[in-house]
């Protein structure tokens, strides 16, 4: 998986995720953009993904599309409308795009032997794609991705003031349990 932090200008929603979907399909990755307020950390969407992945392989996705699915996981929620609220919207946006290689585009293809340092090439082409079409930077594993707004996340995954009092753990990690808990819950 790779993250992208970037500023994005949208200026027609509909045509943005179509042009996301595309540059996905060219290179055989996945790709979802993040309001950034609503991203804890790169764990966080580490977490997503892989959920996701697990409850397609099983058959259980609420989302026909992968990048939906994570971005299902990533928000903590079943139903897709609750969920977008975490997307990007129309206007500048601080966002951070997830680019992971699709497993689906190498078993409906001739890529079914790639390795994973070739995924990785593919995520990596991907995201040079989406560079030249925003404002954007790519985001080395080591380099943590800045927290999102404390309120918002708060609010978001409804943490109050008194769990995050009657625990030490992080607000990161609070919502790496919200996404967690969607497995359980479903």
């Amino acid at each position: 998986m790779e993250v992208l932090a970037c500023t994005l200008e949208v200026d027609d929603l509909d045509a943005f995720v179509a042009r996301l979907g595309e540059i996905g399909d060219d290179h055989g990755v996945t790709i979802q953009a993040f309001d950034a307020r609503y991203v804890a950390d790169r764990d966080h969407l580490e977490r997503a993904v892989e959920l996701a992945d697990r409850a397609i392989d099983r058959g259980e996705n609420v989302a026909r599309d992968r990048a939906v699915e994570i971005l299902l996981y990533a928000a903590g929620r079943r139903q897709i409308d609750r969920a977008l609220e975490m997307g990007v919207s129309e206007g500048e946006t601080d966002a951070v795009v997830v680019v992971d290689a699709d497993p689906a585009a190498s078993e409906n293809d001739d890529t079914t032997d790639l390795t994973d340092d070739q995924r990785e090439t593919a995520a990596l082409d991907a995201i040079a794609a989406l560079e030249a079409v925003s404002d954007a930077s790519s985001l080395e594993d080591d380099q943590p991705l800045e927290s999102g707004d404390e309120a918002v996340l708060c609010a978001f995954f409804e943490i109050t003031a008194a769990e995050r009092e009657a625990t030490d753990a992080t607000l990161a990690a609070l919502v790496r349990e919200r996404v967690a808990l969607l497995e359980v819950e479903k």
